[in-house]
């Protein structure tokens, strides 16, 4: 048991995190308990610190509405966050429809469809695409382009308040993972994972690779949703650089040689340098 729980801890703390965080939000509309009151969209902190999502402050923007100084606030303060700890965090430690996929995934793999489909008939940029393409209709039309269809939103929302059409969104989401593309939507397409990459550039937080204790199992990519950024795996020792990686810490977790493991940037390479 206690095997069990090391090889599965950072995934039960991400569960732990989600649900933490739904029960908040659900309590707040229940029951009044303000301690996390609103959305992911908008919240507030104990009813005093803002909490604004900087990619619908930045849809707010492109359609030229006026931006309340709370709300930029907010934006600010969850930038400066995920700076730190990792754009992508969110995606995985935050945002439910991370359990959603995580389940086609594993579904996926233990089945085997991953053999099936070797190759992924879509690149990984698509979000990026969307991402521009929201802010132009977002600037052209005078909307929050992406909040009106955000399956993330729907389904958030729909926890909270009843889940209505976010129930279509969660089948939606967890079919086309399971059976058209591997880690479809969040791998893919949400603009929101493509915002937090941009962000996750910056972050402080790293999952690093020592390449010396590395056996070459691949087990880490094979249970990554963004393998692609494991790219020194067999090869050097360094950390991950790319802002797409969730630290989601799934590889870390299945590494028996402990190869992979959190770090902070430039510590470790600071350390190694001195000794």
């Amino acid at each position: 048991m206690i095997n069990l729980i090391k090889k599965n801890r950072f995934l039960l703390l991400r569960r732990v995190s989600q649900i933490s965080l739904m029960v908040l939000y659900i309590a707040a509309n229940i029951w009044g308990l303000n301690i996390l009151v609103g959305n992911l969209s908008s919240s507030k902190l104990f009813d005093v610190i803002p909490l604004s999502d900087p990619y619908a402050v930045l849809q707010m923007f492109a359609a030229g509405a006026l931006i309340a100084t709370d709300i930029i606030i907010g934006a600010v303060i969850i930038i400066l966050f995920y700076m730190f700890i990792g754009g992508r965090a969110f995606c995985s430690w935050v945002c439910p429809v991370n359990m959603i996929t995580d389940l086609s995934n594993y579904i996926r793999r233990k089945f085997e469809f991953n053999k099936i489909q070797k190759r992924q008939p879509a690149s990984r940029n698509i979000r990026y695409y969307v991402l521009a393409l929201s802010l132009i209709i977002s600037f052209f039309m005078g909307i929050t382009a992406f909040e009106f269809i955000s399956p993330v939103s729907m389904i958030h929302r729909g926890i909270i308040f009843g889940l209505g059409f976010g129930w279509a969104a969660i089948l939606i989401i967890f079919l086309f993972d399971l059976f058209v593309l591997k880690n479809g939507w969040c791998g893919h397409i949400c603009p929101i994972g493509g915002f937090y990459s941009l962000i996750g550039k910056f972050s402080f937080i790293r999952v690093h690779h020592n390449h010396e204790n590395c056996t070459a199992c691949m087990k880490c990519k094979e249970v990554c949703p963004e393998s692609q950024v494991l790219f020194m795996v067999t090869k050097d020792s360094i950390p991950v650089v790319s802002g797409e990686c969730t630290n989601c810490g799934r590889c870390v977790e299945v590494c028996d040689d402990e190869a992979l493991n959190f770090s902070i940037k430039n510590l470790k390479r600071k350390y190694n340098e001195i000794n």
